[in-house]
């Protein structure tokens, strides 16, 4: 046993020690040293995680648990998990479901995933499809559970929705913006064409806000848990009529359809399609099948939503040539009647003060009737 004091003396030592070290040592060496920890923290089970990719993985098992549990995993649920990682949420999942079919894009988390349930009782029931999943044919599951890359959340979006058979719901992590955009109500300021189509789709809900810092690598912003349940039946509509209007009138969402709809460009549009469309006599095959709802239909949603995750209206209005006598197609009075036909179908509604910003899924609903009945079309 020492001296009394011999202990103080010799940690004192060794802290001297270490501060002189550190002290000494060179830039160098103290760069490759701060290199060296940051790869740590983005370790785990020895992969590098790749921001560029969009891996963040969930740390937090208390947040696990809880989408886990906000998802409502059955025992005899097959669950589809899209961007699995490391496994933190898999094997949460596949203590809950029946099965689960993880979709992962990185060869290095595959094998971690085989490496991490081999030889466990879990083994049997997890199938691990390696691709990307806007390019793969997604298999038969009852619940999506998904903490996915943020640069692919709308075209994953329309995918799940325009999926067949119908699933029960999706829970899914995703950049709080664009988590925000879906749940918004008419009238919100981030209300937006991706807000009305997908709710036309889906019943959406905000289930919980989760912070950076319960993911490694943290990314640069928060993020949403929201769940996605399909609507059952759809509403019988056809897609490419409904983006047309939707599209055209989200173009200025605070401004009136009224004045939307005076536009040169706008009105052109239209009489061309009006008169196409006559000639053709098309419009008896435009009627849509409520039975007969494809996912081809729906999957036209997504082929249009390339500027939807983060459209902003920065408020600003251009000015707006609006049409004068003579400028339709037809010219004269002909171009000039076909805009009084377009003012009254708006009248008719109650449309031409009203602003796309404030509209709800019936109202747009009705308006795109209004207009196909008198046979205007926007496709």
């Amino acid at each position: 046993m020492g001296l009394p004091g011999s202990g103080d003396r010799r940690n004192n030592r060794n802290v001297g020690v270490a501060r002189y070290v550190r002290a000494t040592r060179t830039p160098r060496a103290h760069a490759r040293e701060k290199v060296q920890k940051k790869r740590q923290q983005h370790l785990q089970g020895g992969i590098p995680f790749e921001k560029s990719k969009g891996q963040h993985i969930l740390k937090n098992p208390m947040l696990v648990d809880t989408i886990v549990q906000k998802a409502g995993v059955q025992p005899t649920d097959v669950v589809l998990e899209i961007g699995p990682g490391t496994g933190n949420l898999t094997r949460k999942l596949l203590d809950a479901a029946k099965s689960v079919v993880a979709v992962e894009l990185d060869p290095r988390m595959v094998l971690e995933l085989n490496r991490r349930f081999h030889a466990t009782p879990h083994a049997s029931r997890l199938k691990v499809i390696q691709g990307d999943v806007l390019k793969c044919d997604l298999p038969y599951f009852d619940i999506c559970v998904a903490n996915i890359p943020y640069q692919i959340s709308s075209p994953l979006t329309f995918k799940l929705l325009s999926h067949r058979p119908v699933f029960r719901c999706a829970v899914i992590m995703f950049q709080r913006e664009f988590a925000m955009r879906l749940v918004a109500n008419p009238g919100d300021n981030l209300y937006c064409r991706l807000s009305v189509n997908v709710q036309l789709l889906a019943r959406v809900s905000h289930l919980l806000k989760v912070g950076r810092n319960n993911f490694r690598p943290p990314p640069k912003v928060d993020s949403s848990v929201v769940r996605i349940e399909p609507r059952r039946p759809l509403p019988p509509v056809n897609f490419k009529e409904w983006d047309g209007l939707v599209r055209l009138c989200f173009n200025r969402k605070n401004k009136t359809l009224g004045s939307i709809f005076k536009q040169k460009s706008v009105l052109a549009l239209l009489e061309k399609n009006y008169k196409t469309l006559q000639s053709l006599q098309l419009s008896q095959n435009l009627h849509v099948d409520e039975d007969k709802m494809a996912s081809d239909d729906v999957a036209v949603l997504a082929d249009m939503v390339e500027d939807l995750s983060m459209e902003i209206n920065d408020g600003r209005d251009e000015e707006d040539m609006e049409m004068e006598e003579g400028d339709l197609v037809g010219g004269g009075g002909e171009g000039s009647s076909f805009k009084e036909k377009i003012m009254g179908i708006l009248q008719q509604g109650d449309f031409a003060e009203k602003r796309a910003s404030k509209l709800t899924q019936v109202d747009f609903l009705y308006l795109l009737s209004l207009f196909n009945k008198a046979g205007i079309h926007f496709s």
